[in-house]
């Protein structure tokens, strides 16, 4: 995604965003193609998108649990 459609995703700032994903990219977990003035950031690899993945699906097990003991 182009920085300008994550900031409007997240109801962020260009520059707070350009300012987190240059941090992202250092640490190796995004990477950026430029096209004209744009740029595009992706994940790094796969790895990466499996360790979101697993963090995603470790907060939905917390949160169905937490949602059964308040059924409860």
């Amino acid at each position: 995604m182009c920085v300008c459609d994550i900031a409007n995703v997240l109801g962020m700032s260009k520059s707070s965003i350009s300012h987190q994903l240059g941090a992202l990219r250092k640490s190796g977990i995004v990477r950026c193609r430029k096209s004209g003035k744009e740029v595009y950031y992706m994940l790094d690899d796969d790895h990466v998108k499996q360790l979101f993945e697993v963090g995603v699906e470790h907060i939905e097990h917390k949160n169905r649990q937490k949602e059964n003991e308040d059924e409860k």
